[in-house]
């Protein structure tokens, strides 16, 4: 039983990995206000398909990951990826059986939920955000999601990953 739970686990850091160095390249700036949120996306893949071993804990510690790589206030992803993973994992059954457009629209709302939450810690320490401007990841990982979730999908059943 414990070789099957900890199945895969290669595949999932490995995920996590290639989220974060997509979430790093650099984009013209015209485009950089668009970049979907890869690592939230691949958060949430793996919390909706295997919320046994994915969690808020790991959650939180993506956050402080990608609080330290951006180099933005240490926490404020960590927090923002707690809460919406808390959220995910008690939806997760009802977005599961959801069809992809519908599992997008639910996307939106936790990435804008996400937003919402790191603006606020960022005004709370005195920097503005525009309003529209922060619509604009939402928008593309929602859009994204039908693509992340089938080619996650592919390779969570390719690598046999419980």
């Amino acid at each position: 039983m414990t070789i099957l739970k900890h199945r895969g686990g290669g595949t999932i850091i490995i995920s996590f990995l290639i989220a974060i160095i997509l979430t790093i390249i650099p984009l013209p700036e015209s485009l950089a206000y668009a970049r979907p949120e890869w690592l939230f996306m691949v958060y949430v893949y793996w919390c909706l398909a295997l919320p046994q071993r994915i969690g808020v804990s790991t959650g939180w510690f993506l956050g402080l990951i990608l609080d330290v790589v951006l180099g933005t206030l240490l926490g404020q992803h960590a927090l923002a990826f707690a809460i919406t993973g808390y959220i995910t994992l008690k939806v997760h059954q009802r977005v599961r059986i959801s069809p992809l457009h519908q599992q997008a629209l639910t996307i939106f709302m936790l990435v804008t939920t996400q937003i919402i939450l790191i603006n606020w810690i960022k005004g709370m320490t005195g920097n503005e955000t525009d309003l529209w401007l922060m619509l604009l990841p939402a928008l593309s990982t929602a859009a994204s999601w039908p693509w992340i979730f089938l080619m996650m999908r592919f390779i969570r059943r390719q690598n046999r990953v419980a």
